[in-house]
Formats: structure tokens, sequence, C-alpha cells
């Protein structure tokens, strides 16, 4: 009987994926029967069948990712141990998805970098910084960065946060995110040819998510989710939501009903910050905008209970 080998999921489109085992070779595997599919950055067990293979079993999760649309939420990225948020000082990002996207990663306990690419533009790139104040003040990290020919800074401070880790790097169209995997896996082209041609999806490769080696001996690892993800929130209570998001944290258990939804309530600690100076020349300590994305998150997360 033939052994199972442990693997890393490394590239997965529909019911298959691509599997690198210990010594670095790679193969297409499939699920075997109708298990539920594997996603980029599993740790599986897996059982040769001739060229190809079969997962047999898809190791417990340090974490995991959704995604989603108007029809269903996926999962897509697991056992992660940092989120790269790529933002450009153009074309303008949206608060929105920076928002679900820094929310999904904190319910699954994931750091998350923001980087703002694009620093010489200097008077966008300062406009672009100042709405990032409300983020720095609650403890994320912002690094600057600009990837041109003629200027580059930042890479060095970025590659010392990746180093030994694996990360997802997610960013909107434009911000320069092929830019950076290019330069940090100068191969990165061939590599999603590769696969492509392995698991014969052509063009639908481009919309997958892809993990690849960032220098030598595999131990950085750098997942490439083409386009900004919709990320998938709803196995998240709506109660759940303010614990969520660390602008909220210092005045949660002040309100006047232990079960406040912040929404409504007199008495409302949350409320009664929003706008405030916080007094630190980063702004309020809840800034109106994030409060009303907190609304809109909210009525949101309640519809989808039913």
């Amino acid at each position: 009987m033939t052994q199972t080998q442990a693997g890393l999921v490394v590239a997965a489109y529909g019911r298959h994926c691509l599997v690198e085992s210990a010594d670095g070779q790679r193969r297409i595997c499939h699920p075997r029967g109708k298990k539920s599919q594997s996603v980029v950055g599993d740790h599986v067990l897996w059982q040769a069948t001739g060229d190809e293979g079969t997962i047999e079993r898809v190791v417990e999760r340090r974490n995991l990712l959704y995604r989603q649309d108007e029809i269903r939420t996926k999962s897509f990225a697991a056992n992660l141990d940092l989120v790269i948020m790529l933002l450009a000082a153009d074309p303008e990002w949206s608060e929105s998805q920076l928002t679900r996207a820094l929310i999904a990663a904190e319910a699954q306990h994931i750091p998350v970098l923001i980087v703002l690419n694009k620093s010489d533009l200097s008077d966008l790139f300062e406009r672009a910084w100042v709405r990032l104040a409300p983020y720095r003040r609650m403890g994320h990290t912002v690094l600057p960065l600009c990837l041109n020919a003629e200027h580059t800074q930042g890479l060095g401070a970025l590659l010392d946060h990746l180093r030994g880790k694996n990360s997802l790097v997610l960013g909107p169209s434009g911000v320069g995110k092929s830019s950076l995997v290019n330069r940090l896996v100068p191969d990165a082209q061939a590599q999603t040819g590769e696969i492509s041609r392995a698991l014969n999806s052509g063009k639908h490769t481009t919309t997958s998510t892809t993990w690849y080696w960032v220098g030598e001996g595999r131990h950085t690892g750098l997942i490439d989710s083409p386009g900004f993800q919709a990320f998938g929130l709803h196995h998240i209570e709506p109660m759940q939501l303010a614990h969520l998001m660390p602008d909220f944290l210092d005045t949660l258990g002040h309100c006047k009903f232990y079960n406040c939804t912040h929404l409504h309530e007199p008495g409302c600690a949350v409320q009664a910050q929003v706008g405030v100076d916080a007094g630190d020349g980063l702004g309020p300590a809840i800034s109106e905008n994030r409060y009303r994305l907190y609304r809109e998150l909210f009525t949101e997360l309640s519809q989808t209970r039913y």
C-alpha cells in the first residue's frame, strides 16, 4: 500500500490543486471523493497515483481567509503569518475594502502590514498618508514604498517584515502589486506559466491564488491573490464586529447597556468617542468614516443571519 506524504498546496483551481512535496517537486492532486477542497497554504497528506496524487487529509489549519461574491462565500488561503495590504497614492483606495480586509484578518488573528506605494507622487502620497492616520493610530504599521526604476524606497524594510513568514499580498488594480511580486520573486511569471500548464487551466490561472518562494531555502512564502478580494465576513456575528475594530476596543465595556449595538442606544461609549480628538496628532479616537463603515457592516451582517 502506498504511504501518504506531507505536502503544501501552492496553487488551486476548481477541484484540483498543485501540491509541493518536501523535496520541492510539484504535482497535480485531486480530493478523494467529495471531501472539501484544499486552499493555497494548506498542509496536506497526499498519496501518489501514477504521475498525479490524491489528497487524503487536510491538516488542521491555523487560520483561514474567505472571499465572497454575490452568490457565495469561499475559502481561499490558509496558515498565514502576515497579510500585506498594498495600497498606492494613485489610484485612490477604498476604505471600505481596506476595513473588510482588516476585519477578516483580525477575526483569524493574522497581523496586517499596510504598505503605501508610489511615494514619488509627493502630493498624492501625502494625502493618502494622512488618510491612513486612523490606522496608524490603532497600531497598524504603515510602510512607504516606491518601486519605479529611478527611485526605489522601502523594499528592504518590507523584506525585513516578510523574512521567515508566509505572507498574503493583496491590493486593488493599479497599485503596483505585479511589480512588487516580480521584484520579490524574479521568476514569478515563469512559475505562473508552469502552474498554468500543470493545472491545464489556461487563462483561468491568472485569477487563482498562487504561492511563491522568496529567495533561497524555501523559508519565506509569498501568496499572490490577484485583484482586491471582497472578503467573506458572513461567518462573523454582528455583535462580534466591534471587537474586531481596534479603534473601538478602548470604549467597549463602558456602555450603559451590556448588549449595546453601538448604533442607537443612549449612554453608548462608542458613539460618544466618534469624532473626538484623541490628542495624539493622529485625529479622532474613532473617525466618523470608520463609524459609518461599522454601521454599514453591522447592518449587512445582520441581514445575512437569515
